[in-house]
């Protein structure tokens, strides 16, 4: 099995169709595991630019065989090469005989010696060439040559070094014969650990001894306990091992006895043990009294004092000494931010038989005023008669230790202090709500690295902080801390580790991820480091990949969904090793002067990011510190690149490696309010980086009317239309499933009504509302709701694979008419297509009541420009629909058009330049624009005749802000790259792609590049939101044709193979 080069182990759908497409000849094929099924395989067979994929199932004896429909007699087979071998002969019931396998690529190493998928080459079988069997021990002998001169275990390293060099081609024999026991490693290893049996057998009769004094006294009849006889020194490595778990076993118990035994001791003879005087745990830190000060109007000056404990905020004017006005925080009603003037904020407060009166009050700077408002949100969380907290503040922290203890404070870290954007000194000691700290080549011991955080802690604010969680993998930790008053609400907590190091079993490289709720709002926490190296790019993307398919975090319900929509909100952070792909000089010159924008350019996450190779629909917080890695041990001063190996001088650029991450569920609250890196920790080659967040959280939901108080009505989701785009070379009919906490159980619709698929490569998709379930959530009331989401899961009917998942917000489909949502679909980190639709919540009268958010009654809002004399009068905008979605939130990704329709539908005459004229080049992301789609009609978006296209019509001069006039700065506004459906692996997609070539120069006429400073217009058209359109009517569908003994669907008109017996095939 493990010689076979067409078994791809646990390669995804995409991946397989794309390596088929590449091969490009009729009866290529390859076997991979089976995404529905755990320990199934999937047979997949490409005819005719489609790939056809069997199910191969193993019955209750372990025999294989491949699903056949209902009837039809399955041929079994003891082993799978036993199975291909047979169905490569003609005639045997698949669409052609299996011809040409695909082989598994050959990994990469990276630069530590490590490989992709196994030790870096296959194993050769007894006939291969002498010279394939004397390579793998050289190549193995080098490597344990690159780690001896780091490694005290001489003596050790030389028992193997002579098993390299003497006997593993031995083991690789007998492993090629079917032998796969490996004798001379377990000799060797034997061997070598000969010395460690005395050690266990002296420390085992201590812990014997010890364990003896307090067990029970035994009666004189009994007979003595036999000896375990672990005082011989036999080489034998399974009692080596024996011996080992007892240690282990005696070492977990014996606290636990020695504790029972002495309160045994106590209960038996009545004694009082004396009464220790407990110091009471310290109280919090009281926030002080904050000064800010301000300019109010053009001249005036003024200061505020922001008093959290007592809730008011104070307006004094310059030179007065008597308090000009006290505004207690239950009168405080909006904070706006401006965005055009990042130090400026406008104050809405309720007077006493009066109309509300607005203030507004300019900062020193931006940092200033974030102060200001953090200040307040605080205060008002503090006063507010809530049971449960509506907003939480969350810190991550990444650092890699360089394998050395950490200094003696970490008050800079813990508290988001150094370079980069970072807290005001008056806010900086604010206690966060949970604490996420993820480190690696950490020398520490578990226990003693969190003893040491949470003392910590202790000491800069004065909580004692409660553990939530803590993984370990090697010298990758991850901790998880909370308040104390926070503890209770945590639940369903679950910890996992992935490793990614030599042949994915050595945990130097890999990830450790917690997850949790936090009340009613789900968390996910990664730490991870990569494989090293400014080469390894390709490498790095395959540990992200690797560990987002095999991290077990989160509802295990949710287990066939992607990991990065499995959670509200998931962080990943850590040591990814990304480097900058510039010359050392160079980069060094641009640190110098501060210009990491022309870095960032060159950065290989983000290179990576924008080819939707990893991280799809990340965020990051905007980065404005210098490279985190490789310095000078002892100073921040100095940058080392050189570093010495056996195998010669390694470059190490300076580069941004330690990064944070996140992804949230669309139309949550999540706001970034510091990302940074110390200056002042000098222990390591990296610096420690940070960042704050503030989170809006769910709780429980409570209905104002009690259940069966009166008749229950029910809110219904309803949907008008979908459809879906796959990039996918199969024509497999498919049904969509729902997922969601709103829902009592999944819910599932019928087969797709509509399916095309004349473009190679693609598969279009359609359901029309009768085959569309209506889905009743448990809880009928609006406020519910505005919380819920929808996870999409697009599958195949014969294979139950997930083809891509999404998630919508139920919040944005709350009214009386259907909106549209459109979206990309995600499997196992890859983009592999999107969807689109209409969709409506009803909601009954009687349960329309909300109320709103502590973190929304902060807004964001663009400064009024006054228009200049000679300007033209702008036309006054059209009245828009109100909208359910909180201010603080914003506005959604617009109504954004995936180039892969521009395929099946062409470009719009309208989009394309007139002959002879230069494409327009626009300043700024289109926006401002209207869209006009049918629900199910196969039109694009057309741009506004009056508001041309990616322009946006302004009144007086223009603001230097971007977005949304509600929109906070630099969220959710990240560049978004073409689709990965289109820029993935197009040459791979046979015929199609010379026509995905053309429209894509079209497509380029429409949204040109600048080059020099990589901006990216994408295609995206931005609308307010609109009533859908009258239906016209739609194209009759092809015909479906018939479904034969395979069990799969032909939408082609072909001739069946001939064929007695033919299994049901997947597609």
């Amino acid at each position: 099995m493990a010689a076979a080069g067409w078994y791809h182990r646990d390669i995804s759908q995409v991946v397989a169709e794309g390596l088929l497409a590449k091969a490009g000849r009729d009866g290529s094929f390859l076997v991979r595991d089976s995404e529905s099924v755990k320990g199934a395989y999937a047979l997949c067979l490409l005819f005719q630019r489609h790939v056809y994929t069997y199910r191969i199932l193993p019955d209750d004896e372990g025999l294989l065989s491949v699903q056949t429909i209902q009837g039809i007699q399955a041929k079994c087979f003891r082993t799978l090469p036993d199975l291909i071998g047979a169905y490569q002969h003609p005639n045997n019931g698949l669409v052609t005989s299996l011809l040409h396998p695909v082989h598994r690529a050959r990994p990469d190493e990276d630069s530590d010696g490590e490989d992709a998928r196994g030790w870096g080459h296959t194993v050769p079988c007894p006939g291969a060439p002498p010279s394939s069997r004397t390579h793998i021990p050289q190549q193995l002998h080098q490597r344990l040559q690159e780690q001896v001169h780091s490694s005290p275990a001489s003596d050790f390293m030389g028992f193997m070094a002579e098993y390299l060099t003497h006997h593993v081609q031995l083991d690789l024999e007998a492993l090629c014969h079917g032998h796969p026991q490996l004798r001379h490693l377990s000799t060797a290893l034997a061997t070598a650990c000969r010395a460690l049996h005395s050690e266990i057998d002296f420390t085992l009769a201590g812990l014997e001894t010890l364990a003896r004094v307090f067990d029970p006294p035994v009666s004189p009849r009994s007979p003595a306990r036999e000896q375990q006889g672990f005082l011989s020194s036999d080489p034998d490595l399974e009692l080596l091992l024996n011996k080992i778990s007892t240690v282990n076993q005696l070492l977990s118990s014996l606290e636990k006895k020695v504790l029972k035994s002495l309160q045994e001791t106590v209960t038996r003879h009545n004694l009082a043990l004396p009464s220790v005087a407990v110091a009471p745990p310290p109280a919090a830190r009281p926030l002080a009294v904050q000064n800010f000060e301000v300019k109010v109007g053009k001249s005036q000056r003024a200061a505020l004092t922001v008093d959290v404990e007592l809730g008011t905020v104070t307006i004094t004017k310059r030179g007065s000494g008597s308090p000009e006005e006290v505004i207690p925080q239950d009168k405080i009603l909006q904070l706006i931010k401006y965005q055009s003037v990042q130090s400026k904020v406008r104050l809405m407060c309720a007077r006493d038989n009066q109309k509300s009166l607005s203030r507004d009050f300019i900062f020193p700077s931006a940092r200033k005023r974030e102060a200001f408002c953090q200040l307040l949100q605080l205060m008002k969380i503090q006063h507010s008669n809530l049971d449960e907290p509506e907003l939480i503040s969350v810190y991550v922290g990444t650092w890699n230790m360089g394998s050395t203890p950490p200094p003696r404070s970490l008050a800079s870290w813990l508290t988001s202090r150094g370079l980069g954007h970072t807290q005001d000194e008056t806010t900086a000691c604010i206690p966060h709500d949970i604490y996420v700290i993820g480190t690696q080549e950490n020398s520490l011991g578990d226990r003693e690295w969190v003893e040491f955080l949470c003392a910590s802690l202790k000491t800069l604010m004065a909580i004692d902080y409660r553990v939530v969680a803590l993984q370990c993998l090697w010298s990758i930790k991850i901790v998880v801390l909370v308040k104390p008053e926070h503890q209770r609400r945590i639940s369903h907590v679950h910890t996992s580790s992935v490793k990614t190091g030599i042949a994915n079993t050595l945990g130097n490289k890999g990830a450790v991820g917690v997850s949790f709720l936090f009340n009613g709002t789900s968390f996910g926490f990664v730490n991870c480091h990569l494989a090293s190296g400014s080469e390894k790019t390709h490498r790095r993307n395959q540990n992200y990949s690797d560990i987002l398919h095999s991290l077990a975090l989160g509802d295990k319900r949710l287990g066939g969904f992607d990991l990065t929509l499995r959670f509200t909100h998931l962080f990943w952070f850590g040591d990814l090793n990304y480097r900058l792909d510039m010359d050392m000089q160079d980069i060094l010159t641009h640190i110098v002067k501060k210009d990491f924008q022309a870095l960032l350019a060159v950065d290989q996450l983000n290179l990576e990011r924008e080819k939707n190779k990893v991280f799809l629909q990340f965020s990051e917080g905007d980065i404005s510190f210098p490279p985190t890695y490789r310095y000078e041990r002892g100073t921040r001063d100095t940058y080392v690149w050189q570093k010495s190996k056996p195998t010669g001088v390694r470059i190490n650029v300076p580069s941004w490696c330690d990064r944070i991450l996140w992804k949230s569920h669309p139309e949550t609250h999540v706001v970034c309010n510091s990302y940074g890196c110390t200056d002042d920790i000098v222990t390591s080659d990296h610096s420690p980086v940070f960042a704050t967040f503030e989170v809006g959280v769910t709780s429980q939901f409570v209905p104002k009317e009690a259940p069966g108080s009166s008749p229950e009505a029910l809110a219904c989701i309803e949907w008008e239309s979908i459809e879906v785009i796959l990039k996918t070379t199969s024509r497999s009919k498919c049904y969509i499933e729902f997922h969601s906490y709103c829902l009592e159980e999944v819910q599932r619709s019928g087969e797709n009504t509509f399916q095309n698929c004349d473009i190679p490569g693609f598969l279009k998709l359609g359901w029309s509302s009768k085959h569309l379930p209506v889905l009743n959530p448990i809880l009928p009331d609006l406020e519910y709701l505005g919380d819920q989401h929808l996870l999409l899961s697009i599958k195949g009917v014969e294979s139950c694979e997930s083809y891509g998942e999404c998630c919508l917000a139920v919040r944005s489909a709350i009214g009386t008419t259907a909106q549209q949502f459109e979206t990309f679909l995600f499997h196992r980190g890859e983009e592999t297509g999107s969807v689109r639709g209409w969709m409506r919540v009803r909601v009954p009268r009687g349960r329309c009541g909300t109320r709103e958010r502590l973190y929304e009654w902060i807004s964001f809002e663009e400064e009024d420009a006054e228009p200049p004399a000679e300007a033209p009068v702008c036309p006054k905008p059209r009245p828009q629909r109100l909208r359910s979605r909180p201010r603080s939130l914003p506005e959604p990704a617009s109504g954004y058009t995936n180039p892969a329709y521009f395929i099946f539908e062409g470009v719009p005459n309208a989009w394309l330049p007139a002959p002879g004229a230069a494409p327009k080049k626009q300043a700024e992301g289109p926006a401002g624009g209207q869209q006009s789609r049918s629900p199910t009609g196969p039109r694009v978006p057309l741009p506004s005749e009056e508001e041309p296209w990616g322009v946006r019509p302004r009144c007086g001069p223009p603001s230097p802000s971007r977005g949304h006039p509600l929109s906070p700065p630099t969220v959710g506004h990240h560049k978004r790259p073409k689709s990965a459906v289109l820029t993935r692996d197009t040459a791979g997609l046979g015929d199609c792609s010379l026509y995905v070539a053309t429209h894509l120069s079209q497509l380029d006429q429409v949204s040109p590049l600048c080059r020099g400073d990589r901006h990216e217009v994408p295609l995206r058209q931005t609308h307010p939101a609109l009533e859908p359109p009258p239906r016209p009517c739609r194209e009759a569908p092809k015909p479906l044709g018939k479904r034969g003994a395979l069990g799969a669907l032909e939408l082609e008109a072909q001739t069946p193979p001939p064929a007695d017996l033919q299994p049901a095939r997947m597609q």
